[in-house]
């Protein structure tokens, strides 16, 4: 088996994405601010692209629960717009009118944006802030035949399409981890979808049904998504697929540890509608902001084990536009596009 092919691929900005049809007020009535009158949101909107139960969710839940309870804003709706990796979330937020909108984003809808050959685009959107990054966890139901990560891996090599695996959205992180795990096993690029099933969700709490009930033999996500349950015993954690061990799983290997040289790690932000003025991204952006600094963000990075990312203006927008070049170069080199 060849395993000294490096798959590196740590991604962690937060790339401008979809906003859906909400309503909030911004100033002068909701119409965009003229570029140079200054822009002030009491209340603002976020967008969870994903069903309930995922990453997504729980940023968006997360940040909606910080900027209201420290007085940020006085209302933070949240609303779950599932399907397609983000996608389906993103077509919505083109007509989005209100400016004062926050959706959730991530490496997820990067790679969606390719798989499901959407004509809506992070270039079409305005990236606010990249928030955090968190590594990925390969599971296994807990009565799993499989005691290690190379014991999964070389079953699939083996057995291709019987071995039944699941995660987020088509092309999004999990999907890409699972490609880079094959591609390491010594699998060719092209031979990969032959050989990958992979069932992908628009939310954690459908693959987490599927794990615990045996329905598949392996799982992918965030370490924050299944933690609770590999504690509670119902799965089994085989690697993570970050540098170091995760904080919260400080006894699982990582990937490279357990033989095969891949690195990755998801990242999640916020983007705002496109075409809202400069007064109007930088309002959301500041907003942001004082969220991030907040001691109750903090807490929440510390308890959900995500990693502080956080990134805004030209930076963030350099980052995007290296981290869609970065995906869809990897999403063909492993055939998944």
């Amino acid at each position: 088996m060849n395993r000294t092919r490096t798959a590196f691929v740590a991604i962690a900005a937060a790339a401008a994405l979809a906003m859906t049809g909400c309503s909030t007020q911004a100033a002068g009535g909701g119409d965009a601010a003229p570029a140079d009158e200054k822009a002030s949101f009491s209340d603002v909107s976020i967008i969870v692209p994903a069903d309930p139960g995922g990453g997504w969710d729980q940023t968006g839940r997360a940040m909606a629960k910080v900027l209201t309870d420290d007085g940020i804003v006085k209302t933070a709706p949240v609303s779950n717009v599932g399907g397609a990796g983000g996608t389906v979330g993103l077509a919505q937020l083109r007509n989005q009118k209100d400016p004062a909108t926050l959706m959730v984003n991530g490496l997820v809808m990067v790679g969606a944006i390719e798989t499901n050959g959407s004509q809506v685009r992070l270039e079409d959107t305005t990236p606010i802030a990249r928030l955090t990054d968190e590594p990925l966890v390969v599971v296994v139901p807990a009565d799993s035949k499989y005691d290690t990560l190379e014991d999964l891996v070389e079953d699939i090599v083996d057995k291709g399409q019987k071995v039944r695996l699941t995660g987020g959205s088509a092309g999004g992180a999990d999907h890409i981890l699972a490609g880079l795990l094959l591609e390491a096993a010594g699998v060719d690029g092209a031979e990969i979808p032959q050989k990958l099933n992979y069932t992908p969700n628009s939310g954690g709490g459908e693959a987490v049904s599927l794990i615990i009930g045996d329905k598949v033999e392996a799982g992918i996500s965030g370490v924050g998504e299944f933690v609770q349950h590999i504690e509670k015993g119902t799965m089994r954690a085989l690697a993570v697929s970050g540098a170091e061990p995760a904080a919260q799983l400080p006894d699982v290997p990582t990937i490279t540890d357990a033989g095969y040289d891949v690195v990755l790690t998801n990242w999640r932000g916020v983007i705002a509608p496109g075409g809202i003025s400069d007064a109007e991204r930088a309002e959301l952006e500041r907003i942001v902001t004082e969220m991030h600094d907040s001691d109750a963000w903090q807490s929440e990075l510390e308890t959900k084990g995500w990693a502080d990312a956080f990134l805004a203006g030209d930076e963030l927008d350099a980052f995007v536009e290296q981290n869609i070049s970065d995906v869809t170069g990897t999403l063909k080199n492993i055939g998944l596009i």
